[in-house]
């Protein structure tokens, strides 16, 4: 169907985290509030970049390979410049031209399952999906006690071999391998909703712009993976 898109973009952002640094509560809710409403504005150019995608199937014309490269280097590059700029306006707006970038990458996917017949409810199922596993991983952040940077250590090991697995899979198209690193990206990237909104509520990440990059790459994967997965069990192609 199509290989689990932007995983590589998580590791530039994802490192193992650092000690808890614990500024005081007002501080930590407004740097969340001012993460989720960014995170909401994103999903704006993130639609349209997906429909100017569909409409003009410039992505689908490049190939998996090339597609693969585009989203590589163009990951890497936005979200090197974010961190640049990220104290600044300038951060928010390289933001959400880097989401509209990956929304003209995700076209290749929804264009693919917007030819099945079932698609347009394959895509909203897929929202819903997503939508319920974010505000799961959001509400039980607020809940977990412990310290998750070891769980944030071993995922950010499996982001590596996505990475790498997938790149090969650009070569090798196998099925098989496709399957295992959807399943695995969706189960990778869910997991990181929770580590990321707790690092944030812990206070780990302070400044708002790099903290919406992050959680969205993650709802960006969950979303992708659901929807391959989706189409690729649950299409109609009759």
């Amino acid at each position: 169907m199509n290989e689990p898109l932007a995983a590589n973009g998580q590791s530039a952002v994802h490192a193992p985290a650092e000690a808890a640094y614990s500024p005081d509560l007002a501080q930590r809710q407004r740097v969340l509030r001012n993460t989720y409403g960014l995170l909401a504005v994103s999903l704006v150019p993130t639609v349209a970049g997906a429909w100017v995608g569909v409409s003009t199937g410039i992505v689908s014309a490049l190939g998996p390979i090339m597609t693969m490269i585009l989203l590589v280097a163009g990951t890497f590059g936005f979200v090197y410049a974010i961190e640049r700029k990220k104290d600044s306006a300038a951060g928010v707006y390289l933001l959400l031209g880097f989401t509209f970038f990956l929304g003209l990458i995700l076209s290749r996917l929804v264009g693919q399952v917007l030819g099945l017949r079932n698609g347009a409810s394959l895509v909203m199922t897929a929202f819903g999906g997503t939508a319920a596993i974010f505000f799961a991983m959001a509400s039980l952040a607020t809940v977990i006690k412990r310290d998750l940077s070891g769980l944030a250590k071993f995922l950010f090991v499996g982001v590596l071999i996505i990475i790498v697995a997938a790149l090969a899979n650009a070569f090798l198209q196998s099925s098989a391998l496709m399957l295992a690193l959807l399943v695995l990206c969706l189960g990778i990237f869910s997991a990181f909703i929770l580590v990321d909104i707790k690092r944030v509520l812990d206070g780990g990440e302070t400044n708002y712009v790099s903290a919406t990059t992050e959680i969205y790459l993650d709802v960006y994967n969950v979303f992708s993976s659901l929807l391959a997965l989706l189409g690729i069990f649950g299409g109609d192609r009759d």
